[in-house]
């Protein structure tokens, strides 16, 4: 009974209540040709020496004890330390306390696209397991709502730069309810955090990590000696104009932006140095201390993000406090489509919403968790295709225990058979093992094949039929496998609602509708009544190859979605 309150208590998947972000007291303006004169004056800066500024605290993260404290978290969790290069036990910085967990968010100028989908979807199933191990886990997801390319979408629209960021924002916000993330403990903007950011910099230039050029910051690299440490880039890397235009008035090329000076029609806030606004990688550093503290457990983003943005991150936050450090820096994979790095330059760039038109959306979610996170994954159709087919038998086969049991549900109260213990405990410890083995998905999906397997067999072949304790074999493994659906992030409210979805969804992609099915469904009954089997077989093969799966039985025939007949044998050599 204890053990499996444990399982119920861990497979709860209740929201954590959103925490509004603190207001910045400062409001953004925006600059105008014809009011130059009225704007504040950069204040001159006492000039500091070119001393290094070395800080210990920095590195302290990749040492054995990953900065954390000595008492172990629940055995067996390993993760992925990109600064580390290796595979690490997870060892929270407050053991018994609550786990901070920052991920960086969107600039919302644009619909999502599939690569945001990865990287989110990999950390809501962290951010998932974590609980599911009993960790309090607070974790911020922020987004960048001031940035180049939101100036630059708003001037091209004709639109409030904020507007547009909100309106994308929103968007974003309702493609991860659609993929079932769950929403993070705080989502702050950078337009409400200027006060914090600016005191930030404020402090990286007192340690001489910064410096002021005409109303720009910029912090030094060549003050701050571990620099690239988590890239394992060197400062000659670092080539002048590879990545921003060469500006000559910085000390070093590969010094970055902390403050950009104000430019006419760009909104801007007061500082010391000038009006002006953030550059990009401050607003991470001085959100994530604003929520987490200087230090804390978990940073993660795409794998693009390693360079420059997180490099930076750790440069600033180092240089602004000597005690900032991070125990795990973890990063997910690139999305390729067809092979092809996702580009909107190659054409290929797909967005969520134009995905989830076609396909259910947790068929995406289950695509994307067939791949290791960290692992490169590839984007095809036929992929996509076989994970919504994999995804409609698992459903199909909950829903057919759930109306099988609700029609009987006496339970004797006796032990259930050996090898349906057997099968669930074995299901219990491959998803425990594989997910505490940095998050491996793909082994705790496959690890459902066998018990839905089983389930068919009682469900519907005369052996199975005739088990004893049947039903209660059947309630068992449906509810251990809810609880991998759930630690996964796919389990739907409604197996029923789920597989209507999946079939409306379907229908949509083979551009044909369920009174057409039917139609081709009677005319096929016809012709095999008619003894005219060569007609009904090319019925079969037509609608198997818009993805339409014909099923005869004692009732009739039904029919349900399935990998078009023409993508099968492309997916047979891939696998």
């Amino acid at each position: 009974m204890a053990a499996a309150a444990a399982a119920a208590r861990r497979a709860a998947t209740g929201l954590f209540p959103l925490l509004l972000s603190s207001p910045s007291r400062a409001r953004p303006r925006y600059r105008e040709s014809l009011t130059l004169p009225a704007l504040l004056r950069p204040r001159r800066l006492p000039p500091h020496s070119a001393r290094p500024f070395f800080c210990s605290a920095a590195l302290s993260s990749s040492t054995t004890s990953n900065g954390a404290a000595a008492a172990d978290g629940p055995p067996g969790l390993h993760l992925y330390n990109t600064k580390s290069r290796k595979r690490e036990p997870f060892r929270p910085r407050a053991p018994g306390g609550e786990v901070g967990m920052y991920v960086c968010g969107v600039t919302p100028y644009d619909d999502s696209h599939i690569g945001h989908a990865r990287a989110y979807v990999a950390f809501d199933v962290l951010f998932r397991y974590l609980r599911y191990l009993d960790y309090k886990v607070r974790y911020v997801r922020n987004f960048t709502d001031i940035d180049d390319k939101i100036i630059a979408r708003a001037n091209q629209l004709g639109e409030d730069p904020f507007s547009l960021s909100k309106r994308y924002s929103d968007d974003f916000l309702s493609d991860m309810a659609n993929l079932q993330c769950l929403p993070p403990s705080v989502e702050p903007r950078v337009s409400d955090h200027i006060d914090q950011i600016v005191n930030m910099i404020k402090q990286i230039i007192d340690n001489g990590c910064a410096y002021v050029v005409n109303g720009d910051v910029y912090f030094s690299v060549d003050n701050f000696p571990e620099y690239g440490k988590l890239s394992g880039r060197k400062l000659d890397d670092n080539r002048a104009g590879e990545r921003v235009a060469v500006d000559e008035r910085k000390k070093n090329p590969a010094d970055f932006a902390l403050w950009k000076a104000a430019k006419d029609g760009e909104p801007w806030w007061d500082s010391p140095w000038g009006p002006g606004r953030p550059g990009w990688h401050i607003e991470c550093s001085a959100m994530s201390a604003q929520y987490l503290g200087n230090s804390f457990d978990i940073h993660g983003g795409g794998e693009d993000l390693i360079f420059p943005h997180h490099e930076n991150e750790i440069a600033q936050s180092s240089a602004a406090c000597c005690d900032s450090s991070i125990n795990y820096w973890v990063h997910n994979g690139f999305v390729n489509v067809n092979g092809q790095k996702m580009s909107k330059s190659l054409g290929n760039f797909i967005t969520i919403r134009k995905v989830i038109e076609l396909y259910h959306p947790l068929a995406l979610r289950m695509f994307l968790l067939g791949t290791h996170y960290r692992a490169p994954i590839n984007y095809t159709v036929e992929q996509l295709n076989v994970a919504s087919d994999r995804l409609y038998y698992t459903y199909q086969t909950l829903r057919d225990c759930e109306v099988s049991t609700q029609k009987d549900q006496s339970n004797s109260g006796d032990s259930l058979p050996y090898t349906t213990t057997q099968c669930i405990e074995k299901l219990h410890r491959e998803f425990e093992t594989s997910m505490s083995d940095d998050l491996h998905t793909t082994v705790a999906l496959a690890a459902i094949s066998e018990p839905l397997k089983i389930m068919n067999d009682l469900l519907h072949t005369r052996k199975g039929k005739k088990q004893e304790k049947r039903l209660e074999s059947l309630s068992a493994l449906e509810e251990k496998i809810r609880m991998v659906l759930s630690g996964l992030g796919l389990m739907p409210s409604s197996y029923y609602e789920a597989l209507q979805q999946l079939r409306e969804k379907a229908l949509r992609r083979a551009s044909i509708t369920k009174e057409q099915v039917l139609q081709k469904i009677e005319e096929r009954t016809s012709a095999r009544k008619a003894k005219q089997y060569a007609r009904s077989d090319e019925i079969r093969d037509e609608l198997a190859a818009l993805g339409i799966a014909l099923m005869d039985g004692p009732d009739g025939t039904a029919w349900r979605p399935s990998v078009p007949s023409s993508e099968q044998a492309v997916v047979a050599s891939s696998t």
